[in-house]
């Protein structure tokens, strides 16, 4: 094709999409007047249903692009959230629309089982475990069967400031080569005395020079904490700069970002999070990580009630903490900061941390799906499209909408998004059983109560029997589990220690 005629074709397929963006973003079904105008009428049209207005640019560019090579038309129309899947069944059985939609994962059972959500495969050449993400896959999966592609993913993952990880690796690497100059021989008194007064008076620039950027690069990776222990023990080494008001503050009144503490010591329906059989919320395990949350009140002293995600990722920006939970909308936020020069640092992405060495955590995330109406004339149309959506026109899809892909080996440019989609590899997606929808409500509840001083153990047993009856349909009593006697030698010492006074007393 010709330069002319390629600039040509661009310039029907950008008036192709502004056109479909107005629909679209109108929330309107396109009349068959409307269609003949942005398409030729030989195509097979589909339609395609979404919530989120955010999408709007990205999917009507989609489209266009879909139709330049296929000899379909795709049409998103942009829809109300409230009622949506009901929205969805009546105009499945009054007019076959629409052929595919965009819904949440953990309403995936309700939709199949009203007939909305068909169960759908790959191209033979291809398995899901090739293109998607794992936890995507396990996220669109009810009872074995795959009934939707996943799209896109939120998760919670550790933000921390590296520019202050990188001061305090180069203070470290400083201190140990004065140290092993000392050891060695090479530093009299004078001279440690005249480094250090050397040192205080440097620039963090002159500091870098010292050191290659892989010794800094490989502390600093050394000092991202791993664990919960790992941020108390660095908040009580920390020789924290002026502006620094707390090492770790999270949103504690948002379960998603409180999940992690029980994400592996509960199971809600298993990895894919619909069998009702596997639900084990209260148990030792649980007990001695909400125990670990319950103690960082203590420790860090967020205050739930001026507590909120908004404000604390403008904490974190300001420099004010070192360590925060965040999801990957903080990941634009940033960089948006860092050109407006209201973010003056350097950040990175960690795994949520775990409770300690031997008790591992998850994040729960939450994974948008491309679902195939089964009632639609045009399943096998709408499954190749499904498929092009999430797992071909997919690149730009974070800097279009803000969404990360859910598909594999996805070209990111920003390396923190890479570490959510790590994070996002190890989460737990959010259960889709209809009986325990509630369950997130309350557990938020839980969390707040436990936070806030409330027995860790009665709460979680309450939690459960609620829960459980729900599924079973019937009352429901968990047997109380007995914790460890805490501290036994402690009490024997002070009963010790009483007997040698009276001992003494009576001598004298």
């Amino acid at each position: 094709m010709s330069l002319k005629k390629r600039l040509m074709a661009v310039g029907v397929i950008a008036i192709a999409a502004a056109i479909t963006f107005g629909i679209a973003k109108s929330g309107q079904q396109i009349t068959e007047k409307q269609e003949n105008i942005i398409f030729t009428n030989e195509k097979e049209t589909l339609y395609l249903w979404y919530t989120d207005e955010a999408l709007t640019s990205y999917l009507s560019g989609a489209a266009v692009a879909y139709n330049e090579s296929h000899d379909v038309r795709i049409v998103p129309v942009l829809e109300s959230g409230l009622e949506y899947l009901e929205s969805i069944n009546q105009a499945s059985i009054e007019t076959n629309v629409p052929d595919l939609y965009i819904l949440g994962h953990d309403l995936l059972e309700k939709a199949y089982l009203a007939g909305l959500a068909s169960e759908v495969a790959p191209a033979q050449d291809r398995s899901a475990e090739e293109l998607y993400i794992g936890a995507g896959i396990q996220a669109a999966t009810y009872k074995d069967k795959m009934i939707g592609y996943p799209f896109y993913f939120e998760t919670s993952a550790l933000l921390y400031n590296r520019t202050y990880l990188e001061q305090m690796a180069m203070s470290q690497l400083e201190a140990e080569a004065v140290q092993a100059a000392e050891e060695a021989g090479e530093l009299t008194d004078e001279s440690i005395q005249a480094t250090e007064e050397e040192t205080a008076s440097q620039t963090e620039e002159t500091l870098e020079e010292q050191f290659t950027k892989e010794q800094i690069d490989q502390r600093v990776l050394e000092l991202i904490p791993s664990t919960i222990e790992d941020i108390k023990s660095f908040a009580d080494s920390y020789d924290a700069p002026e502006q620094v008001e707390g090492v770790f503050k999270w949103d504690v009144t948002d379960i998603f970002y409180n999940y992690f503490f029980v994400g592996k010591a509960m199971d809600m329906g298993g990895e894919a999070g619909w069998d009702t059989s596997r639900i084990d919320i209260y148990n030792p395990d649980a007990i001695k990580s909400m125990k670990v949350y319950q103690e960082l009140n203590q420790f860090f002293s967020n205050d739930t009630s001026v507590s909120s995600y908004e404000g604390i990722l403008n904490e974190f920006m300001e420099g004010k903490m070192v360590f925060t939970m965040a999801t990957s909308d903080a990941v634009a936020k940033l960089e948006q900061a860092k050109k407006e020069e209201a973010f003056l640092y350097d950040y990175g992405i960690a795994p949520a941390p775990d409770i300690n060495d031997e008790m591992q955590t998850r994040s729960l995330s939450m994974t948008g799906c491309v679902v195939i109406n089964g009632y639609s004339g045009n399943k096998q149309v709408a499954n190749d499209f499904a498929l092009y959506l999430t797992t071909q026109y997919n690149d730009i899809l974070y800097d279009r909408t803000g969404k990360v892909s859910a598909a594999k080996n996805v070209n990111y440019e920003n390396e923190a998004l890479n570490e959510f989609a790590g994070a996002y590899e190890r989460s737990v997606s959010m259960p889709k059983m209809l009986e325990t929808s509630n369950f997130w409500v309350r557990l938020e509840s839980a969390f707040s109560e436990i936070w806030n001083g409330a027995d860790v153990n009665e709460e979680l047993k309450a939690l459960s029997e609620q829960i459980m009856r729900q599924v079973t349909g019937q009352e429901y009593q968990e047997e109380y589990i007995e914790e460890e006697s805490e501290a036994p030698e402690e009490e024997y010492s002070d009963e010790e220690y009483y007997d040698e006074d009276e001992t003494d007393s009576g001598q004298e």
